[in-house]
């Protein structure tokens, strides 16, 4: 058991993407991938994790879960360096998740010059050894995958799943984006669930993929592909939250009748506005909300002097806008000297998509509507065809929130 405090607090934070810094030298290879990288930073996040963990030193939560992606492209290096920064961690433990770009990641490089260089990738065994702190947290593991289980407190039970495709032997192209949960891996999970049913513990699962499609244009290889199997088990055992990773996006979903399973997928920490989850739990409830990590207080004085990590949100606001501007209309804008009407339809485009990735996407329905019969939409969805469905999918008219829930027992 990690504590024995009734009401205790943990974090979650998911897609770190975390490449060693020894890993590349900042040349013209690594500053490629950086501006393909979809608004991931990777350049900083050693810092941006070390100055994380000095935040848990101050203020305790019992654990801080990662639910995959711990690595850019699973490169054995960053794991271990990802480790190294947690282990100064004081009283709060680290448990982590791999996620589809963690193991046998035939994409893992060394950036030198103008050359990306192979460079040993993780295996299952390689994961297992150098995240072994998080499996001494365990109650059991599952002898067939990574997946594990670990008591939070006298009401909790942590069901931490390996939700990932990789096969016995390094990989040798791009990793597998979509998931499941083997059988042999959910024949464990219902011994861990029967345990808390006797035990009197409320699990909560955790894994990279999604339980459920959040959003509905774009879900392939996101949604577990045996997702209707882990359903019913939920089902079944009165499982009521889910966390997971992989879509980048911050998102919320609730009951998907028959399934009672909320599900809480929290935005790449490496992206948008780096964000995480502070979620609580008491005997009545589960309380879950995101927060916006402020890293600056929690800098080393020589990174106190480095302008980009005291502006950190601004610039992953500049790397996310300038991902989206590669796939608006801004060629098309610049050719036609930057119209009133195309510049305020890049505009759109940039918003719509930096406001659904940071879960800031709700509007009334006479708001959308307006929208939609704006000038600039059907100037967007003209030019972007392919798109469209995509679009109307990122604006949400429900009363929920995608930023914070609560769950009563």
């Amino acid at each position: 058991m990690i504590t024995d405090q009734t009401n205790a607090e943990f974090w979650v934070i998911t897609d770190t993407h975390l490449i060693a810094d020894s890993l590349h030298d900042n040349g013209a290879a690594f500053k490629l991938i950086q501006n393909t990288s979809q608004g991931k930073d990777l350049a900083y996040q050693e810092s941006a994790l070390s100055a994380f963990c000095r935040m848990a030193n101050d203020q305790k939560p019992a654990a801080i879960i990662v639910t995959g992606d711990v690595t850019f492209n699973g490169e054995l290096l960053s794991a271990q360096k990802f480790q190294e920064i947690f282990s100064e961690l004081t009283t709060t433990k680290l448990l982590v998740v791999p996620g589809n770009h963690d193991l046998f990641d035939g994409w893992a490089r060394h950036f030198k010059g103008e050359d990306q260089l192979y460079t040993s990738q993780i295996s299952p065994s390689e994961w297992h050894t150098t995240f072994q702190p998080s499996y001494d947290c365990a109650l059991d593991e599952d002898p067939h995958s990574l997946a594990y289980s670990v008591q939070l407190n006298p009401q909790y039970l942590l069901l931490l799943l390996d939700s990932n495709l990789y096969g016995q032997e390094e990989g040798r192209g791009a990793p597998a984006t979509a998931g499941e949960i083997s059988e042999d891996q959910l024949v464990w999970l219902k011994k861990q669930l029967l345990y808390a049913q006797k035990h009197q513990l409320r699990p909560l699962l955790f894994m990279h993929h999604n339980l459920y499609a959040h959003n509905p244009a774009v879900n392939r290889g996101f949604v577990l592909n045996n997702a209707q199997t882990l359903r019913r088990i939920c089902q079944d055992y009165d499982i009521k939250v889910a966390f997971s990773g992989h879509i980048h996006a911050q998102n919320i979903l609730g009951p998907q009748a028959p399934t009672p399973t909320t599900e809480i997928v929290t935005s790449s920490f490496c992206s948008y506005d780096q964000a995480y989850g502070i979620v609580a739990v008491n005997q009545d409830e589960i309380a879950y909300h995101r927060q916006i990590f402020n890293m600056k207080p929690y800098l080393t004085k020589i990174e106190q002097e480095n302008y980009t990590l005291t502006h950190f949100h601004q610039y992953l606001k500049d790397l996310q806008l300038r991902n989206l501007s590669n796939q608006s209309l801004g060629q098309a804008a610049a050719s036609q000297s930057e119209s009133p009407l195309l510049s305020r339809v890049n505009h759109l485009f940039l918003e719509m998509n930096y406001n659904y990735f940071t879960g800031h996407n709700h509007l009334s329905k006479p708001a959308l509507n307006q929208l939609y019969d704006s000038a600039e939409y059907r100037t967007l969805v003209a030019a972007m065809p392919r798109f469209s469905n995509y679009l109307k999918t990122l604006y949400d008219t429900s009363s929920h929130s995608n930023l914070a829930v609560k769950i009563r027992y």
